[in-house]
């Protein structure tokens, strides 16, 4: 008979109840997780945990803010998709760093991979479902609170609504400054007619069009009215 492998921490039973539920909620489920954990020694408070992403995100702003070299970033060479449709970027490099949550009285820290991207975020940084797994965290955005066991029992990290709906709101402006923006009608320009080469990205465009999107004609009387879809 086969003995089971138990993981770290595998042990403990992570539970939420009535004692977790905020004084009040307000749009229930429409405001993303916001945590406050401390990335080498530096105490971030605009780090989203997107259980969506297959990716631990660290913005290039965030890499200088912290004052990281880039002699300790390593070179990577696979892109991600996901951010704009029917695009693809690649990050710049990838670093390993200490990421802790909870306070002195009971905290548990782990070494995260995270890709090193060069464009612009509203967070810090993006911790995604690697980070779930190595802490073995659990989300309940009814209340915006992450749950993990620790040497003293389970941690709790909170986020505000208030500071959540903050937070939201930046990335809203964000996404539409992006969108306004100049680079993605370069992206659609660089569809037709043909697709760049995205093993050689640029800094003159993040993203690179995937060969499995088209540019379809929306305006009649305009053709340069166009829109990328999916083939």
């Amino acid at each position: 008979m086969a003995v089971p492998s138990f993981l770290s921490w595998s042990e403990s039973p992570i539970t939420f109840d009535q004692r977790d539920h905020p004084s009040h909620v307000t749009r229930l489920g429409c405001y993303p997780l916001i945590v406050n954990p401390t990335i080498r020694k530096k105490h971030l408070t605009k780090v989203l945990m997107d259980r969506g992403s297959g990716l631990n995100i660290l913005y290039v702003d965030t890499i200088d803010a912290m004052h990281i070299l880039q002699s300790e970033l390593r070179l990577v060479g696979s892109p991600f998709h996901g951010v704009i449709l029917g695009a693809q970027t690649y990050p710049l490099k990838q670093i390993d760093l200490p990421i802790m949550f909870g306070n002195r009285a009971n905290s548990c820290s782990e070494v995260l991979t995270l890709e090193v991207v060069d464009f612009l975020g509203s967070y810090h940084t993006i911790l995604g479902r690697p980070c779930y797994a190595k802490f073995m965290a659990i989300p309940n955005y009814t209340y915006l609170k992450l749950k993990m066991p620790g040497p003293n029992g389970v941690i709790t990290v909170s986020s505000a609504f208030l500071h959540a709906f903050t937070c939201d709101r930046e990335h809203y402006e964000l996404t539409t400054m992006v969108v306004n923006s100049s680079e993605l009608p370069r992206l659609g320009e660089s569809l037709i007619p043909a697709v760049p080469d995205c093993n050689k990205p640029t800094s003159l465009m993040a993203f690179c069009p995937l060969k499995e999107t088209k540019a379809v004609g929306i305006g009649p009387t305009d053709p340069t009215k166009m829109v990328q879809i999916e083939t």
